[in-house]
């Protein structure tokens, strides 16, 4: 497509929103002009930053960019791909004006600043909204004006505050003769980008009803389909979140909670970004060890202990973790081995296909004991216990780890009870030693 024609057109950027039906920033865009051209950039910062070649992300969006495309076509429209920086991309572009909706981690907010400044010395309106979350920023606040940092009071005043009209979805297909009609364009493939397919199955966007209705009863068992996959697509914005709240408002209030849980991180990422540091500072004292063989193990999901190992093949294998199963292998990597939760998060961020940073570096410092609204640093999981009442006949394990209960099978690395001790003492060291 020729610089003169992106010219003459309004630009709907995709980021974290790659869908066409109830897409704020693409309603307002397409009932706002004419000729909308939808965009997707891959972002030469992020993405040359990715360690290994076949990350299942970069081949999640590439397949989800073919469907818009299609979707796109059938309407006589088409999707503009390119692989760039967005600054590079709208100083050589001067449209007549710029919709995209908010990301709310450290590196967009800069991004976005910069976008801002280009445009803005072109005279190209920049507009930005609210879709990724249901309540962003400091839309919920405690009586004071300060933020909450606890997730049951927010929780509370997050739901007083819900009304049907939050969760309300928008009616993009409504005004699609707004699209820019032209020929199709051609996507850069994954090689031209510098990436390899991956063999990772990608769970599919499906709201299983049935699911969502036994979520309180089933959610912490690793070895039944209990929960509903549907993190990935929240992630990259295949699915509304209105959709999904709309959904647990009339079928389970606890996967209300989960949901809610994503707007409390992210309103906390958003108020606090330092996020490389403890959020309860004392905790950045805590003498960690460190030990490079050991956290190999728990990477490769050879502990010696099953429900950990499994969750960590269950991760490499898929680039999914149950959620119960995270608390689980977290709690180890900093309690039993006291390896720095930072390695942890790490590692998540390179392997989980449903990354996203808010809920990350939340549930890593949760595990720490040193977030926001973290569990006691006392509270050390015990991994027999955890498997005892939640994969009782061992179905999940047996999946992931078939050699256990033979000599292929590793010895625990630690003693429970020993790293426990271990764990505490440490943790009462560098809190004591203001």
């Amino acid at each position: 497509m020729s610089i003169q024609t992106i010219n003459k057109v309004t630009i709907f950027w995709f980021r974290r929103d790659l869908r066409v039906s109830d897409n704020v920033a693409l309603y307002f865009a397409l009932k706002q002009n004419t000729n909308v051209l939808p965009l997707f950039i891959y972002d030469k910062k992020i993405i040359s930053k990715l360690e290994d070649k076949n990350d299942s992300r970069i081949s999640f969006i590439h397949q989800t960019l073919h469907n818009l495309k299609s979707e796109l076509e059938k309407v006589g429209s088409t999707l503009l791909v390119v692989h760039t920086t967005p600054v590079k991309f709208f100083k050589s572009h001067t449209p007549k004006a710029v919709y995209a909706n908010e990301d709310y981690e450290p590196y967009a907010i800069q991004r976005d600043n910069k976008v801002a400044q280009v445009l803005t010395a072109k005279d190209v309106p920049f507009k930005i909204y609210k879709d990724q979350v249901i309540f962003a920023k400091e839309d919920i606040l405690k009586s004071d004006g300060t933020p909450y940092t606890v997730f049951t009071p927010y929780s509370k005043r997050w739901k007083a505050k819900l009304t049907a009209n939050d969760y309300k979805g928008y009616p993009t297909k409504k005004y699609f003769d707004n699209l820019i009609k032209v020929a199709p364009l051609s996507l850069p493939t994954l090689k031209e980008i510098g990436f390899l397919p991956t063999k990772i199955e990608f769970p599919p966007r499906i709201i299983r009803s049935s699911v969502i209705q036994d979520y309180h009863k089933s959610r912490d068992y690793p070895g039944i389909a209990g929960t509903s996959k549907l993190s990935v697509h929240l992630r990259f914005g295949t699915i509304s979140i209105r959709q999904l709240v709309n959904e647990a408002v009339m079928k389970n209030e606890t996967w209300l909670n989960e949901l809610i849980w994503r707007d409390f991180y992210h309103m906390i990422l958003w108020l606090f970004p330092n996020v490389n540091q403890a959020f309860k500072p004392a905790y950045d004292r805590i003498e960690w060890r460190n030990n490079p063989e050991e956290f190999q193990a728990w990477c490769d999901g050879k502990t010696g202990y099953p429900i950990v190992d499994a969750g960590m093949r269950e991760l490499n294998a898929t680039g999914f973790m149950h959620n119960r199963v995270r608390m689980i292998v977290a709690s180890f990597l900093v309690k039993h081995l006291l390896i720095d939760w930072r390695w942890g998060e790490a590692y998540f961020a390179r392997k989980l296909l449903d990354f996203d940073l808010a809920a990350n570096n939340g549930g890593w410092q949760w595990a720490a004991g040193s977030g926001c609204d973290a569990a006691p640093y006392f509270r050390v999981f015990n991994p027999y216990l955890q498997t005892e009442k939640f994969d009782p006949e061992l179905t999940y394990i047996k999946k992931w780890v078939p050699e256990l209960g033979t000599n292929q099978y590793p010895k625990p690395m630690v003693d429970h009870s020993f790293a426990r001790k271990r764990a505490l003492n440490t943790y009462k060291k560098a809190l004591q030693n203001k």
